[in-house]
């Protein structure tokens, strides 16, 4: 058996959602991929993937497997490169995990001149909407925590958010403008999960003075949709159906088009910083070093990092 290529096809399997998915990826068969991934588990003595006719779930002992897979795979590949490279010239892959806002409003736009700068390390982005318990699973991980977030991982500050409420004109239309923050108790609250993890209650919206000079203001209200995806929330929001906490950048874009209203425009959700961390490996390989200064520059020329989604 070929354990290192039965680890690449393990992995392969799980980042892909499938065995018939990771065959295309590898331009192998599903019959040699369900055989390698076999072959991988009678090795071990136990079952890694336990499967269904609808998906796929990590066992207790896969989890662990996938987690030390993708760091051996990790420093074979960067052994690799920096056997094969010019001085000058990298190559490889960067995985990264980043919340679904992040990754499409921001990085998404910066895949071009990446690779402009470097055309042979493709990045590998993965999306999660609450990925600070899978830093070890890849090279680079942005987050957007609040100032209260302490975590033991190593993670660069790259830029800083603020976050904003807003709502369609159509909607202000049937249930008016609230005017001060009590108002909205009269609104319906469309409602990202991770809000409520932040110190505000589920059934509430507290809301700072964007000058700090009053203190908070919570006010309870009811929630008519609760969303992972903020895309969703977006749309339900541009489409009328209640309030929405939204990041300022990229929300600013759909009010100047007048999709949509910010409300309250002297108070805030809060303020959250973007921190890209890395796994606790040592050695961290040329081309992550060079995606985390690039972001980081990147970030800084979005209005001195101040408005990332």
């Amino acid at each position: 058996m070929d354990r290192l290529l039965s680890m690449r096809v393990f992995q392969k399997v799980i980042d892909e959602g499938g065995f018939a998915a990771a065959a295309r990826v590898l331009d192998m068969s599903p019959a040699t991929i369900t055989r390698l991934v076999t072959d991988l588990e009678q090795h071990l003595g136990t079952r890694l993937i336990q499967r269904t006719t609808r998906k796929l779930a990590l066992t207790e002992a896969g989890e662990a497997y996938l987690l030390r897979v993708r760091s051996i795979l990790s420093e074979v590949d960067d052994a690799e490169a920096a056997a094969t490279q010019s001085s000058n010239e990298l190559q490889g892959s960067v995985n990264v995990l980043a919340p679904s806002l992040f990754a499409s409003y921001f990085l998404a736009k910066k895949v071009t001149p990446w690779l402009a700068l470097y055309p042979k390390v493709a990045l590998h982005l993965h999306v999660d909407s609450f990925p600070y318990s899978r830093v070890e699973e890849f090279d680079v991980t942005f987050m957007v925590v609040n100032e209260g977030f302490d975590a033991n991982i190593v993670a660069r500050p790259i830029g800083s958010v603020e976050w904003i409420v807003c709502a369609s004109p159509d909607y202000l239309k049937r249930r008016g403008t609230p005017l001060q923050p009590q108002d909205l108790q009269n609104h319906l609250y469309l409602r990202f999960p991770w809000q409520a993890r932040s110190g505000h209650s589920a059934q509430s919206m507290r809301l700072s003075r964007q000058d700090g000079s009053q203190d908070d203001v919570e006010v309870r209200m009811h929630v008519a949709l609760q969303s992972e995806s903020y895309e969703v929330l977006f749309r339900a929001a541009i489409d009328g159906a209640g309030v929405a906490v939204l990041p300022r950048f990229p929300a600013v874009d759909y009010v100047a088009r007048g999709e949509l209203v910010q409300l309250l425009p002297d108070w805030i959700f809060g303020r959250y910083t973007v921190y890209a961390a890395l796994p606790t490996r040592k050695l961290i390989p040329a081309r992550t070093r060079a995606f985390l200064d690039f972001a980081t520059s990147q970030a800084l020329q979005t209005d001195a990092g101040k408005n990332l989604p």
